[in-house]
């Protein structure tokens, strides 16, 4: 199982809201500047990942239940109209929960811009990491000859919340310190885990995550993800 546990992410930042004018541009960029600058002197961000690629145990039929090492797990959106879905990528990754620590001390003492401003950094951090994961399992897939395509996190449209132990489980989770509450959500909280599927001559999905999202045409994220892709 490949396991991330030091991996330099600074570099992945994007610049700071660059459509904002005048003086709110540059108090935005120096809370950026100042919350990045907190994070590396302090160390706040501990990003570890892990992920595998899983076979399955056998073909998908009629896109029933996803077997795989007797975990089951309902996800007809990954199965593919054309190719063959073989196995599934599971991953995991955190940045730890230092900086989720610090972001709760900056508002008790009413800092609040600062607050956001790392809060925003933490998750910029994740996404980043997400990408490096995500990237390394298409380069493992390619040395074995396969395709990857889609990719669902427990939640969305199409992978129910309830699979989110089997991802994780899948993943690796207890090798990098991630866990779950009772309410399915990760612990760190700067923690995501997802599936993508792996195959032969997959088709490049039209479809994404974000679709659904309210949220989509203002996120950052959604935007970076368009223009990596």
């Amino acid at each position: 199982m490949p396991v991330i546990a030091e991996i330099d992410l600074w570099r992945d930042l994007g610049p700071a809201h660059a459509h904002t004018a005048g003086a709110g541009r540059n108090r935005l960029h120096a809370l950026r500047d100042e919350a990045i600058a907190l994070a590396r002197e302090e160390a706040l961000a501990q990003p570890r990942a892990s992920w595998r690629i899983v076979a399955l145990d056998r073909e998908p039929g009629d896109q029933a239940a996803l077997r795989l090492e007797g975990h089951r797990l309902y996800a007809p959106r990954l199965v593919p109209q054309e190719g063959r879905l073989t196995a599934l990528a599971c991953a995991v990754a955190t940045i730890g929960d230092a900086l989720e620590t610090r972001v709760r001390a900056l508002f008790a003492e009413r800092r609040m811009s600062l607050a956001l401003a790392l809060d925003t950094i933490g998750n910029e951090l994740l996404f980043a990491l997400s990408r490096r994961v995500q990237d390394r399992i298409v380069a493992q897939a390619r040395r074995q000859g396969l395709t990857v395509a889609g990719e669902l996190r427990a939640g969305d449209p199409g992978l129910a919340l309830a699979a989110q132990p089997t991802v994780l489980a899948l993943a690796g989770g207890d090798a990098v310190g991630v866990a779950l509450t009772r309410t399915l959500a990760m612990n760190p909280g700067k923690s995501t885990a997802f599936v993508q599927g792996v195959g032969v001559a997959l088709p490049l999905q039209r479809w994404s995550r974000c679709d659904d999202c309210r949220s989509r045409p203002r996120c950052t994220f959604a935007a970076a993800t368009a223009t990596a892709a």
